[in-house]
């Protein structure tokens, strides 16, 4: 063959395989750009470090590029999974809020784009006051307390719609309902709003509790918008009233977006090959724990339905840390209540609490560690010198403790042991604690069975049982619902415990916001328990005043909250008999007061020597 035509011939097929080139990443599929999260942020964090999460097809493919003054792109990660990226930016201390665009380049052009945005931080975030002792928490259940919108009852692109009549169904519940009634809330004198998780669930079934997340940074659409809740928390500020968000960091729901593309292998734990937690908290403090048993709690799934997250993934861990911050930055909260404490990864949520204390110094978390064992409740507050070394920064606990003695405190006969006595042995372990005022105390909640249920529906010892909440150290929290006795079997389900709140609805009969239709009996426990605690959020001397209190003698138990100046007796009498009271035992506490102001009855007192305390009672009584 002539040099000519094998010249020929060889162009010829370096153009062919050209053509096919570019026909060939003509007909690739282009990288896709499905989601940023977090979606914007803010500048003037302590913490420079931002993470994004990039999610899209083949998006790993692509080369990320952004330019802005003070914003540094110091890494891109590629991880196992070719739909993810995570990139690392970094915020100096003089960025300006703004916008900027983020390129994906691929062989040089932009094949994706997206407009990110800092925004400037709220006036005062950082100092922002957390709950506190001062406060009194009102606990609602989104999808059971008020329908303010129905037109969101039920989602098209949603599975399980509005069934009101199934107790495990949706109700209808929403912010609007709850923004609506803000001023009932107000007006009883709660300080602070506890709301069950409000974020989606978009699960086949039982998705009204909000347990099972399925995208950490969208409200769920059956209860309004982002807009639609931090706007509720806009209005919760103007009225005094402290938004409190429930989160969950151990687990997510099997619909959440991500099963379906999971980032790395290991961002879940035991998956494929789930196993279920053996739900043993005390094996994270048993110094001759196994191992295995220890893994088994941490990693097992809560039920199957709710996959672990493995927090030691360091992405995850990140994800999860900035999506609280961004949530309290973005309603403006001032608590978190976070579900199921102890078991995720110990250290992960050490560093979590330690991140977010350290952007809001006087923010306030509280975690739930449902066990009735003071020590093991204890493991988990901020400033408790462990044996293992562990080191906790969490604030605040449910009283899993308290509320059980209350509980028992009031159904059982009089004992050495029992009965009253309940109340006095369980405020006797306090020095278990670091700090037991951080503590948030209550008689009910969301997965207890109904106090005034638990009680036989005994209303005079719901009333002393209030009178005690309100007086003793803690933060109180009451459970919507119970200021009008509301009743519910723990047998008979959870959604039993979960009742609809009366008038919440249009067409009930029952109207607790107005007090149409309430008994003669639920409309003075409104106002019995309305009295309380707007007397005690004025008290200094119960949000942080020492105590005193006396052992009970023949089911009679007092005891003193006291500061400088201001000193109150409180007196129950767990008897089905009247009982006079000898002040002459209590010099102690009174401390020379020989009269005083009964709280509750509103009457002045004239002479302390004797008192006659009616059966299952109480008494608060202001010394002079």
């Amino acid at each position: 063959m002539k040099k000519n035509s094998v010249f020929a011939v060889r162009t010829s097929l370096l153009m062919l395989f050209c053509m096919m080139a570019v026909l060939l990443q003509a007909a690739a599929p282009k990288p896709a750009l499905e989601r940023i999260e977090p979606s914007f942020w803010w500048v003037g964090f302590k913490n420079p470090e931002l993470q994004l999460l990039v999610h899209g097809d083949q998006i790993s493919t692509t080369k990320p590029a952004l330019s802005y003054p003070g914003v540094t792109l110091e890494s891109v990660v590629s991880v196992e999974n070719p739909n993810y990226l995570f990139l690392n930016l970094k915020l100096a201390g003089n960025t300006l809020p703004g916008k900027f665009t983020i390129q994906f380049m691929l062989n040089g052009k932009a094949v994706q784009s997206y407009t990110y945005e800092l925004k400037a931080r709220e006036a005062g975030s950082a100092d922002r006051i957390g709950f506190n002792s001062s406060d009194v928490l009102y606990l609602i259940m989104p999808d059971r307390f008020a329908n303010g919108d129905p037109s969101n009852d039920s989602n098209p692109a949603m599975a399980d719609k509005l069934n009101r009549a199934d107790q495990y169904g949706r109700h209808g519940g929403d912010i609007k309902g709850m923004l609506d009634h803000l001023d009932y809330v107000a007006d009883q004198g709660y300080s602070a709003l506890w709301l069950n998780p409000v974020l989606e669930n978009d699960m086949p079934q039982a998705s009204y509790h909000g347990y099972a997340t399925t995208d950490f940074y969208r409200v769920d659409r059956r209860f309004g918008t982002n807009e639609d809740y931090r706007q509720l928390g806009i209005e919760a500020k103007k009225k005094g009233i402290k938004m409190i968000m429930d989160m969950i960091f151990n687990h997510c729901g099997t619909g959440h977006w991500w099963m379906k593309d999971l980032p790395t292998k290991d961002w879940l734990n035991a998956y494929p090959n789930i196993f279920i937690t053996n739900h043993r908290q005390s094996v994270q403090q048993d110094p001759y724990g196994a191992q295995c048993d220890k893994d088994e709690f941490h990693d097992g799934w809560f039920v199957s339905s709710m996959p672990d997250l493995n927090q030691r993934n360091p992405f995850l861990a990140k994800y999860l840390i900035q999506n609280s911050i961004w949530w309290i930055e973005y309603v403006g909260l001032a608590g978190i209540r976070m579900d199921t404490f102890p078991y995720p990864d110990p250290e992960m949520m050490a560093e979590w609490t330690r991140e977010v204390m350290n952007e809001y110094p006087n923010f306030n978390i509280v975690g739930e560690a449902w066990n009735t064992n003071q020590v093991q409740v204890a493991y988990w507050q901020r400033g408790k010198v462990n044996p293992d070394g562990y080191r906790s920064y969490l604030r605040s606990l449910m009283d899993f403790p308290l509320q059980d003695a209350i509980v028992k405190a009031f159904t059982e006969k009089e004992g050495w042991s029992e009965g009253i006595n309940r109340l006095y042995d369980v405020l006797a372990l306090d020095f278990i604690y670091p700090n037991p005022k951080d503590l948030v105390v209550f008689a009910d909640n969301h997965d207890t069975e109904r106090f005034f249920t638990a009680i036989h529906e005994d209303f005079s010892k719901y009333k002393m049982a209030m009178a005690y909440l309100m007086t003793i150290r803690g933060i109180p929290q009451i459970y919507y619902g119970s200021d009008i006795l509301m009743t519910g079997r723990k047998s008979d389900g959870d959604g039993n415990l979960r009742k609809d709140f009366p008038g919440g609805w249009a067409g009930d009969k029952v109207n607790a916001f107005t007090g149409e239709g309430l008994t003669a009996q639920q409309k003075e426990a409104q106002q019995y328990l309305k009295k309380l605690v707007t007397w005690r959020k004025g008290k200094e001397v119960i949000h942080n005043g020492k105590m005193l209190h006396y052992l009970p003698k023949e089911g009679v138990y007092a005891f003193f909250r006291y500061n400088d100046k201001e000193n109150i007796m409180v007196i129950f009498n767990n008897n089905a008999v009247e009982k006079t009271f000898n002040s002459s035992h209590y010099r102690e506490g009174l401390k020379g007061a020989t009269k005083g102001y009964e709280v509750i009855t509103s009457q002045t007192i004239g002479d302390l020597t004797t008192l006659k305390i009616p059966a299952h009672s109480a008494m608060i009584i202001e010394l002079r």
